[in-house]
């Protein structure tokens, strides 16, 4: 079986995928141009369009209209977090040699992390194509990090399924391993910030959170740097870290196009 995993021969009949023939008709929505523009953008033309169907499907969808979770894209999102690990794992092991193994890990923590991955998703206009639950989509279900993220590993898993692990890990290489710099940048931002702000003697720096938004289950926290008392990135994230730490982010890359300007005024 694991022979069969890594050389992508592992086909749908393999895995309780549930088949078109169950689904009826309701795969209809991605009649027309669609599912075209999305395979467009996604590099790769399904076979089986009902995985692709599938991928995007969110729990609340298929709750809302009690049909079985195995229709839901949860499943997919397991195996897709699987060949996503993979793919990145053996991509950094190649790529740097001479990195030992905390630092790959660390390296590969910044590039699978939710907000990297939602990053992602949007690139693809992800959100649009969600199938949400009617309560879900209200209250900005299709703009949510962990549902994008989610989306973006269960279509990987569609893919893995569709057109064995090559096509997953070229959609991977394409999309998520293409800024391994920026990504690092993002993972790391609250340090990096901190070593600007120190080294430039720029004085103290403090995050302040700026408003909570949300249910208890569905907190939206967000966050502001302020170097001195002057404002700089602000940041969105399901918890106060990741608010901060996109905030740190945002602001890394304000300080960097403020040195820019500075050094082109010069010039």
């Amino acid at each position: 079986m694991v022979k069969r995993l890594l050389k992508g021969s592992f086909t749908t009949s393999c895995l309780p995928v549930v088949s078109l023939a169950r689904r009826r008709n309701e795969n209809e929505v991605w009649r027309g141009d669609g599912v075209k523009v999305l395979e467009e953008r996604v590099g790769y033309s399904f076979r089986d369009k009902g995985l692709l169907w599938q991928a995007l499907t969110h729990s609340s969808y298929t709750n809302e209209h009690r049909q079985g979770r195995e229709l839901c894209n949860e499943r997919l999102e397991f195996l897709g977090d699987a060949v996503l690990e993979l793919a990145c794992s053996e991509s950094l092991f190649v790529w740097y040699p001479e990195q030992p193994e905390g630092e790959l890990t660390k390296l590969r923590a910044s590039i699978v992390c939710e907000q990297t991955l939602a990053g992602c998703a949007e690139e693809l206009e992800l959100g649009k194509y969600l199938r949400l639950g009617k309560g879900e989509d209200s209250t900005g279900g299709r703009g949510r990090a962990s549902i994008l993220s989610d989306a973006l590993e269960a279509l990987i898993g569609a893919i893995y399924l569709d057109g064995g692990f090559t096509n997953a890990k070229e959609f991977v290489l394409r999309l998520i391993l293409n800024d391994i710099e920026n990504k690092k940048l993002f993972f790391d931002s609250k340090t990096i910030l901190q070593e600007m702000v120190q080294s430039r003697s720029m004085g103290r720096l403090i995050y302040e959170l700026l408003k909570t938004e949300g249910p208890d289950h569905r907190r939206v926290f967000t966050s502001q740097v302020r170097i001195n008392g002057q404002a700089y990135g602000e940041g969105k994230g399901r918890t106060k870290k990741l608010a901060e730490q996109d905030a740190a982010y945002r602001a890394i890359l304000e300080l960097n196009d403020r040195s820019r300007e500075h050094v082109s005024e010069e010039n």
